[in-house]
C-alpha cells in the first residue's frame, strides 16, 4: 500500500484485472491503507492461500456477470467536466483522468445513474456491495470520501454531495428541500 504510483503502473498494464494486495492482519486502517492506494481489495496474509483465492474467485464472478439492478449502459456518461465510458472503466474529470477502483467505479456509476437524486445509503450496500455482511457501517463514507478526494484532486468543484440522514446524491448542487421529501425512498 506504501508504493501508490506502482499500483497506477500495474493497473495500466492490466487493465480489467482485480488488483488485491495482502495485509497482515484485519484492521480498519490496513484496509483503508489498502484500499486508497488503488487496490481492488486485499486479503490477509495470516490466512494462507486459500482468503487470496477466495477473494480473486469472487471478483472474478463479479466481473463476469453484471448486476442485476444495472440498466444498460450507454457508450458515455456524462455530468458538469465528468465523463465516464463503462466499457473502458475510464473516468475523466475535465482534462485530467482519474484512476479508481472496482469499488468507487461502481459507487459512482450508481450516482451518475441517479445524478440529481438522493441515493440511500442502503441501496448503494446493496447496489455496490450486494447485500455483503462484512461491510463496515463506516464503508461508504470511507468509498464516498475517496471518490470525492479523486475527482476534486485538480480542484474542481464538489459533484457528491451527502445529505444527512438521507444519502448522497450527485449533481451541481444539493437537492432542493422539496426534492428531498421522498429521497428516502430512493
Amino acid at each position: 500500500p506504501d508504493q501508490d504510483g506502482e499500483i497506477a503502473q500495474l493497473r495500466q498494464r492490466f487493465a480489467g484485472v482485480p488488483l488485491l494486495l495482502g495485509i497482515p492482519s484485519d484492521s480498519l486502517e490496513g484496509r483503508i491503507r489498502c484500499l486508497a492506494s488503488g487496490a481492488d481489495d486485499y486479503w490477509l496474509t495470516s490466512m494462507g492461500a486459500s482468503d487470496l483465492l477466495t477473494r480473486l474467485r469472487l471478483h472474478l464472478a463479479l466481473q463476469r456477470s453484471p448486476s442485476p439492478a444495472a440498466e444498460p449502459i450507454s457508450e458515455l456518461l456524462q455530468w458538469a467536466d465528468l465523463v465516464v465510458t463503462p466499457a473502458t472503466r475510464r473516468v475523466q474529470r475535465g482534462h485530467r483522468a482519474v484512476t479508481l477502483t472496482a469499488r468507487e467505479f461502481e459507487l459512482l456509476l450508481l450516482l451518475l445513474r441517479e445524478r440529481g437524486r438522493v441515493v440511500s445509503r442502503e441501496r448503494i450496500l446493496a447496489e455496490v456491495w450486494q447485500g455483503e455482511t462484512a461491510a463496515a457501517s463506516n464503508v461508504i463514507e470511507v468509498y464516498v470520501r475517496y471518490l470525492r478526494q479523486k475527482l476534486e484532486e485538480g480542484g474542481e468543484r464538489r459533484l457528491i454531495h451527502t445529505v444527512r440522514g438521507q444519502g448522497y446524491c450527485l449533481g451541481d448542487r444539493l437537492p432542493a428541500r422539496q426534492d428531498l421529501a421522498g429521497a428516502g425512498r430512493a
